[in-house]
């Protein structure tokens, strides 16, 4: 068993995973939003989706569809499309989404949203997202070995998983805090049509991109 070989596989991953972590893109603008509008628990169910959204991408990986995948254009561009057409989806419902009053204390009024509905924007936001897929594809192909075992491909994608909700649990704590959310939404409608307009864009980068 070649352990120095899984050693420098997983460097090479985790590195990678974190990067593409802190590259602002779908995930970081729903964690953003759903801060803002809903608060802390919201998000953190949000992370927690995300997190397991990147669970669908190992499955397929480490069975090998992802190679099929990468080989199929319509196949690919069906992820891709589905995902865009998410993305749009969400994005036209935040601008329409009106803006978040406050109490003569400041404090925020806003209606609630249910743990599995947060849980469920988060998992359909990743395993949707063509950007995740090709990172996916990219690291199953190139940086791990076919002749890896599957306990330890299996390892690397847990992995991948609790890096993802960490991450995004920790921006959920510091985008909810009270001082955050008050100067953010100080913008009142001009948020939701920032955040709106953001989704909006990267679901036609992801329709148009090659």
């Amino acid at each position: 068993m070649d352990n120095a070989l899984y050693l420098h596989q997983f460097i090479i991953l985790a590195g990678a995973m974190f990067l593409a972590l802190l590259s602002p893109g779908p995930d970081f603008a729903m964690i953003l939003k759903q801060s803002v509008t809903y608060g802390r628990r919201a998000s953190i169910f949000t992370s927690i989706g995300i997190a397991m959204g990147i669970s669908v991408h190992i499955i397929y990986s480490v069975l090998g569809i992802g190679l099929i995948i990468s080989k199929s254009i319509i196949l690919f561009n069906l992820i891709k499309f589905l995902g865009a057409a998410y993305l749009i989806y969400i994005g036209y419902h935040t601008l329409k989404a009106k803006p978040i009053k406050f109490e003569n204390n400041k404090h925020l009024i806003n209606k609630q949203i249910s743990d599995f509905k947060a849980f469920r924007l988060g998992f359909l936001c990743n395993a949707l997202n063509p950007k995740a897929t090709m990172f996916f594809l990219s690291m199953f192909s190139v940086v791990i070995s076919v002749d890896t075992p599957l306990y330890i491909q299996s390892f690397y994608g847990i992995f991948c998983i609790f890096e993802t909700a960490f991450w995004f649990i920790a921006l959920s704590f510091i985008l909810s805090q009270k001082s955050v959310r008050n100067f953010l939404n100080s913008f009142g409608k001009w948020f939701n049509r920032a955040i709106g307009t953001v989704l909006i864009a990267l679901g036609l980068k992801v329709a148009f991109s090659k």
